[in-house]
């Protein structure tokens, strides 16, 4: 869709251009849209074609690793007070 109404925005920035009275209205908008369509299909091929979705994947993993660590350390910590106490006693 996104292809589509690129060429589409294309297209009709030039008609509106080739008309008279020339509409330079119309022809702002099918050049934002144009802008627009052309950032989402840049985001489309990184995130699908140049690597973006592996890359999510490995921060989403890394993350989960901090988190697990964070929780690994917080109750080894408590381990640790637990067994100070009973030898303390």
């Amino acid at each position: 869709m996104t292809g589509a109404l690129t060429i589409y925005s294309a297209t009709f920035m030039r008609y509106a251009l080739a008309v008279q009275p020339k509409n330079y209205l119309l022809f702002l908008c099918h050049f934002v849209n144009e802008g627009a369509q052309l950032t989402q299909g840049y985001r489309w091929m990184q995130y699908h074609k140049w690597g973006g979705k592996e890359e999510m994947a490995k921060q989403q993993a890394a993350s989960g690793v901090k988190a697990v660590v964070g929780k690994v350390e917080a109750e080894a910590g408590k381990l640790a007070e637990k067994a100070k106490d009973v030898v303390g006693k």
